[in-house]
């Protein structure tokens, strides 16, 4: 269950107003790369490694808490800059202020303008943050991903919290007040602490590469196909070996010609690896078979035939007396540091 703890994880604060700032703020609270799309992602990916991945979902759902958390302080910091505008258009008995609020006319005119681009936000809203991104786009499930495999979701959840990171490095070139960009740079280290969480949790299920189980055919997984025509260049992805299956780069410098002289590369050579297709087969099944008793020994129900949500995976006395140890040390850290609290 969720406990909600009534004071932020970081102390956001604001110098001045700044309504303008406030609707770029928005690409954090309801946009592709923000804090809603992270929490979602990593909460419904969290569900499929319950039984199976029991660590990962634990990782999963600490991190989606502390991702609300982060939506919460983007929220109240776009609240904090919206002030005055509330209240303002709250003005309905008389003409509004706002040019004066907004240092004379042209503001006026520009808050307008953003109005009618944006009319979410300034319109509908009512001065309060929404969940759309800064042009008024609404927040949409189009922006999670997931694919039920931890080797391939903790891929896509590096590369959302780089995005994510460079998002808030962006908005920090937009303002110039120190307090706002404390927060930033708050959420920002959060976002290079959580890829580095996810790199580890990948780095721990091996193999892992390639994602998923099947291995791949050995004829092409090392093939460069150089495409365009001009300077070429080579590097760690052309010459020397693969970075992970340590196979040497095999480079088909007219792929036009070669796919002529292999009839469409139905008869294309095996090179450059020491894999054949006999040990692919053999570590497909391998690998399918451990994946596959994962699953099963995951979805066993209890002696009494009935499927708990709660049960906790078997484990050694070992295991169960360092998993006690762990509850209580996070326990502990949850209380003193986050904002969200998860039971």
């Amino acid at each position: 269950m969720f406990y909600h703890v009534k004071e932020l994880q970081f102390k956001a604060r604001v110098s001045k107003p700044d309504p303008r700032f406030a609707r770029l703020l928005l690409e954090q609270f309801g946009g592709p790369n923000g804090e809603l799309k992270a929490a979602m992602q990593y909460f419904v990916q969290a569900f499929g490694c319950k039984k199976p991945y029991p660590d990962k979902y634990d990782m999963l759902m600490d991190i989606a808490t502390e991702e609300f958390s982060h939506l919460e302080i983007v929220g109240a910091t776009i609240q904090m800059l919206l002030t005055g505008v509330n209240g303002e258009l709250k003005n309905a008995a008389d003409e509004s202020d706002l040019n004066k609020m907004l240092d004379g006319t042209a503001a006026k005119e520009t808050y307008i303008h953003d109005a009618l681009v944006d009319p979410h936000f300034f319109l509908v809203s009512g001065g309060t943050p929404a969940l759309t991104d800064s042009n008024g786009n609404p927040w949409s499930a189009t922006y999670i991903m997931g694919m039920g495999d931890p080797t391939v979701d903790m891929r896509e959840n590096i590369a959302a919290e780089a995005t994510a990171k460079l998002v808030y490095e962006n908005l920090m070139k937009f303002t110039d007040d120190p307090y706002v960009k404390e927060t930033l740079r708050f959420l920002m280290t959060r976002e290079v602490a959580h890829l580095q969480m996810f790199e580890a949790a990948l780095d721990s299920i091996q193999p892992n590469f390639p994602p998923g189980i099947l291995q791949s055919d050995p004829k092409f997984s090392n093939k460069y196909f150089n495409m365009s025509d001009g300077n070429n260049f080579s590097g760690p992805w052309n010459e020397g070996l693969s970075p992970e299956m340590k196979e040497q780069w095999q480079v088909v410098e007219d792929p036009v010609q070669h796919v002529r002289e292999t009839d469409g590369l139905l008869n294309e050579e095996i090179i450059g690896t020491d894999r054949t297709e006999k040990s692919v087969q053999k570590a497909n099944k391998a690998l399918s078979a451990e994946r596959r008793e994962e699953a099963n020994k995951a979805a066993q129900p209890s002696a009494e035939g009935v499927l708990d949500w709660s049960d906790d995976p078997v484990q050694s006395p070992k295991e169960k007396k360092s998993s006690q140890k762990n509850r209580i040390v996070k326990t502990q850290r949850c209380v003193f540091s986050g904002r969200i609290v998860l039971f």
